[in-house]
This record gives C-alpha cells, sequence and structure tokens, in this order.
C-alpha cells in the first residue's frame, strides 16, 4: 500500500489512521504547486486531479478523496469505525461533514485573499467548530473511542491553530488528547514539516 501525501495537508489524517490501524505503508511526498512527487514522477499522471490524498492498494486500485480513503482504512480496521447499526453512516455523515463544510471553509486561507474574505473565511469556520463543539461526545467525536474522523477533525484545528483561529474549548481538548497519541506523533515525526496545506 502506498499513500501520496503533502505534509500538513489533509493526507496527514490518512497517515495518522494507518499508523492507528497498523497497517503498513509507503509514503511519497507530493509538491501541490508542481504536481511533481518526490522521485520525480509526474503526479497528474498518477492522479489526475492532482490532490492528496491518493491511496495506491496492492493489487494497483488507486482511492481518492480522503473521505474515500479514510473509509476504506476503517473498514480494514472496525476499531477505528462506529459501532451500532447507523455507525458506519454517523462516520460518513460526520466525514462528509468535515470534508464539504469545514475543510472547504479553510481554501481562502491558501489563496490571495483579502481582508474581507479572511474575515468571512474566519467566521464560517467557526461557525462550523461551533457546531462540532455541540456535537462532540468526549473525549473523542464519537465517545471514548479514537475514530478516522478524529484524525480528520485534528488536522484542520492544526490549520485552525496555525491561522491563529479560536479552537472552542472541548475542541481543543479533542485536539490536545489528540495531539498525544503514538499514531499522531510518529506521523508529524515522519512529516516534519511545519507547512500546511488544504
Amino acid at each position: 500500500m502506498k499513500l501520496y501525501y503533502s505534509p500538513g495537508a489533509c493526507s496527514l489524517a490518512a497517515r495518522i489512521s494507518l499508523h492507528e490501524a497498523g497497517i503498513v505503508a509507503e509514503f511519497e511526498r507530493v509538491d501541490l504547486k508542481a504536481k511533481i512527487t518526490e522521485t520525480g514522477g509526474d503526479y497528474t499522471a498518477i492522479n489526475p486531479a492532482g490532490s492528496v490524498p491518493l491511496l495506491v492498494l496492492d493489487d494497483g486500485t488507486s482511492i481518492t478523496e480522503n473521505v474515500a480513503v479514510l473509509d476504506l482504512i476503517a473498514q480494514r480496521e472496525p476499531r477505528l469505525g462506529v459501532g451500532g447499526p447507523l455507525g458506519r453512516t454517523r462516520l460518513i455523515e460526520m466525514l462528509s461533514y468535515l470534508s464539504t463544510e469545514l475543510h472547504i471553509a479553510f481554501k481562502p486561507f491558501w489563496r490571495a485573499a483579502n481582508a474581507a474574505e479572511k474575515d468571512d473565511a474566519t467566521q464560517a469556520v467557526a461557525k462550523r467548530l461551533t457546531l462540532l463543539e455541540n456535537r462532540i461526545v468526549e473525549p473523542y467525536l464519537f465517545g471514548p473511542d479514537f475514530t478516522i474522523a478524529d484524525a480528520y477533525l485534528f488536522v484542520m484545528l492544526r490549520w485552525a491553530k496555525a491561522f491563529g483561529l479560536i479552537i472552542p474549548p472541548r475542541l481543543l481538548k479533542q485536539f490536545q488528547q489528540t495531539s498525544q497519541r503514538s499514531s499522531v506523533q510518529q506521523a508529524l515525526a515522519e512529516e516534519a514539516e511545519p507547512a500546511l496545506h488544504d
């Protein structure tokens, strides 16, 4: 298995989840601006969308989009999912919210946005974090067990901290607890760069 990633990008959630699951994988860095892999390959030839993560399975099958990659990892290691009759549905519901609502709200911070656009983005992120603050069961999103959704949220809370945004107290507690996990510390050490990308 191989994960194409960019340091600090949302692909960090997949790396953390792979480590949590105990799944052995190779990791290849992608320069998202140049669309070149660390081995000099044309990344758009591998993934025409040019985005990360891209997970290549042992049989050569490629999976793109963070929600799909994370869901696959949770299917391979069910303890990273959510139990109960609607467990997977609730997990996908959360992943979708993180991807389509919270993740997208950070976009203006990565482009040459003017002050008004950044103010709007700050408010959009704050609103979405407040909704999560009201839903978290604690200590993680769904209670005592760490899930792939917590890995994804951790990445975006890192972005919030990097951009000086306010993180609500219960989410800050989740962030601090997640930061202490060995899988997270390993993933951050492996990427070992402060660069943040969406």
